[in-house]
């Protein structure tokens, strides 16, 4: 599995956390983890922890984002473009292992196919902010 296509597997499981309670959140991230049976142990590992550690994250990637987002508190954001800006800012800021111009570049691409049509630009832009 490629990188993409793991940080892909992981901005779903982020998405699932905008949608569901604690108690139904494991239950979707089991239903998940099943989709991924037939994955590599490796590349099954590296999503989990990597997700694990993006959730732990969490408050102070928001805290993060509303700093620089003028005018769109987390809140108010689409929850598409919440997830990538979470996602990235975490391979930015806490994973030594992805280059920043990478994380914007997998997070402008994943909000070209996930996102809506100025999604690419207002996620560019706010990580732009951040560099």
């Amino acid at each position: 599995m490629t990188r993409r296509e793991e940080r892909e597997h992981i901005f779903k499981l982020l998405f699932l956390i905008e949608f569901y309670g604690k108690e139904e959140l494991e239950q979707q991230e089991q239903l998940y983890a099943e989709e991924l049976a037939g994955a590599k142990e490796k590349d099954r590992s590296y999503i989990q922890e990597k997700y694990e550690r993006i959730k732990e994250k969490l408050p102070q990637i928001d805290e993060l984002l509303g700093s620089v987002s003028k005018g769109w508190r987390t809140e108010r954001m689409g929850k598409v473009e919440l997830t990538l800006l979470r996602l990235a800012v975490y391979e930015m800021k806490y994973d030594d292992d992805i280059p920043v111009g990478v994380a914007i570049n997998e997070a402008v691409e994943l909000a070209k196919t996930f996102g809506g049509d100025g999604s690419p630009a207002f996620i560019n832009g706010i990580l732009a902010k951040l560099v």
